[in-house]
């Protein structure tokens, strides 16, 4: 085979995969991540190889971290040099890496990641650009498995990585390093080195340097057969995804629009996979699989109140129910001092108005749940709006005897968030006037004999 032939091979290859992944739309604009090693210049050779069969526009960008020195600047100049000699605009920019990783804590890897991306998609919008080119190939997609694996993973981690992910696609996953070297050599075109890339002190390089070269003795094509796995595991998950999307629904009801829901345990049960049903549905929630697989195994005691935590949600069990809710901020439950009548902010979601009102025969008590009308005469400024607290009694509308507020709520079948968020309004004496949105105090209730009345009304999602 000539050297023309094979690069147009190579070519070919690339757009049909990108063609059968329907990567690029004709007469689009595509940025193409220019870092100045062999796989980035092979792709701009590429995309400019392309770009005349669908009326593609191309133009480069090149981010400077600053972290190898005359490296860096080497790299720039090259990138430069090369998109000037191919007539491709070129794009730079310059960051401090490492005073970023240490204002934000993260390693000096995850800065140049978020420094990059970030920098691409404000590129992106700035320019009109459609989507986002980067370099990884076919190894680089295998070696992704490898780590998923030895980290642990679910099914997804086994389809390596994806040709797109939103607006950054990846048109050389068909095609391995070797393939890109071969390209390159055929066109005489050089490119540069990033030293750091010879030393397996990553987990990535230790895959690519000392794992890769052991399965290869096992298997030649090894690389080959763990990508052509990893696509197939893809496809089947696009089969997997429609049948656990629709378990999720006969299980999971929504419960509140902060994204709290509940999944029924019976019905969980009687899915073909309740645990993977369970993972899928709560990993989304920041629960890892080793925590689902807990929570799996205490299906069959259902605790009610047990509670399992991630970073962002809380779980419980509540009469053959699983509660989910985003974690509150609880240290921002306050006090809140009422000393007139007035309207008052609680929180983001919350204001109680408070209005004195003459009373009189044709007046009628509210029966709407986030509003009470209570006695005047008997109630004593200052108002206190708080959580309900261990402890807290008060005596029911309609009843003689005080009761303790949890064994209240209990009775009204509330769950352990319910109760949790529970507010009361207690006068200056110290008692509790209202149980908010459930029921008002009998001392304080509405009498023949009543004057004047305290109109309480909760106003919800009124700064929103």
């Amino acid at each position: 085979m000539c050297f023309k032939e094979i690069s147009n091979t190579f070519v070919d290859r690339v757009r049909r995969f990108a063609s059968v992944h329907d990567l690029f739309v004709k007469g689009g604009k595509y940025i193409v991540a220019l870092s100045g090693g062999a796989d980035s210049v092979a792709m701009l050779l590429v995309m400019k190889s392309i770009s005349n069969d669908l009326n593609l526009t191309i133009e480069a960008a090149h981010c400077n971290f600053h972290l190898r020195g005359k490296e860096s600047m080497r790299d720039e100049r090259f990138c430069k040099e090369l998109c000037l000699h191919l007539d491709v605009p070129f794009h730079v920019i310059h960051f401090d890496t490492l005073a970023y990783a240490e204002l934000h804590h993260v390693s000096v890897e995850m800065a140049a990641r978020d420094l990059r991306y970030s920098y691409f998609e404000n590129l992106r919008h700035d320019i009109g650009a459609q989507d986002i080119c980067v370099a990884h190939h076919r190894d680089d997609s295998v070696e992704t498995v490898l780590l998923n694996l030895v980290r642990g993973t679910g099914l997804r981690g086994l389809r390596g990585i994806q040709p797109r992910n939103a607006n950054i696609i990846r048109p050389l996953l068909s095609v391995s390093r070797n393939d890109i070297l071969g390209y390159l050599d055929v066109l005489g075109q050089d490119y540069v080195t990033d030293s750091t890339n010879q030393h397996n002190d990553v987990k990535r390089n230790k895959i690519r340097l000392d794992v890769m070269p052991l399965l290869r003795e096992l298997n030649p094509s090894v690389a080959q057969s763990i990508f052509d796995s990893s696509v197939r595991v893809a496809e089947a998950l696009k089969v997997f995804d429609r049948a656990i999307q629709q378990s999720i629904s006969e299980v999971r009801t929504i419960t509140d629009n902060e994204g709290g829901f509940c999944l029924d345990v019976s019905k969980l049960k009687e899915q073909a996979s309740p645990e993977y049903t369970l993972y899928e549905t709560l990993n989304p929630c920041g629960f890892s699989s080793s925590r689902v697989e807990q929570i799996y195994y205490s299906l069959e005691r259902c605790t009610t109140g047990k509670v399992f935590e991630s970073d962002t949600h809380e779980l419980t069990f509540d009469r053959g129910k699983i509660l989910i809710q985003k974690k509150t901020n609880r240290s921002a439950a306050h006090r809140m001092r009422i000393p007139e009548p007035g309207t008052y902010v609680y929180n983001e979601r919350r204001k109680l108005k408070v209005e004195k009102e003459e009373w009189g025969t044709d007046c009628k008590p509210s029966r709407h749940p986030d509003c009470v009308c209570l006695d005047a005469s008997k109630i004593t400024f200052p108002l206190i709006l708080r959580h309900a607290e261990q402890g807290d009694r008060f005596m029911p509308f309609g009843m003689n005897g005080m009761k303790l507020v949890s064994d209240y709520l209990t009775d009204r079948k509330k769950n352990l968030f319910q109760k949790r968020a529970q507010l009361v309004v207690e006068d200056a004496n110290g008692n509790i006037c209202w149980l908010v949105g459930e029921r008002a105090d009998n001392r304080y209730r509405i009498t023949k004999e009543t004057k004047e009345s305290i109109r309480l009304k909760v106003l919800l999602d009124s700064l929103k």
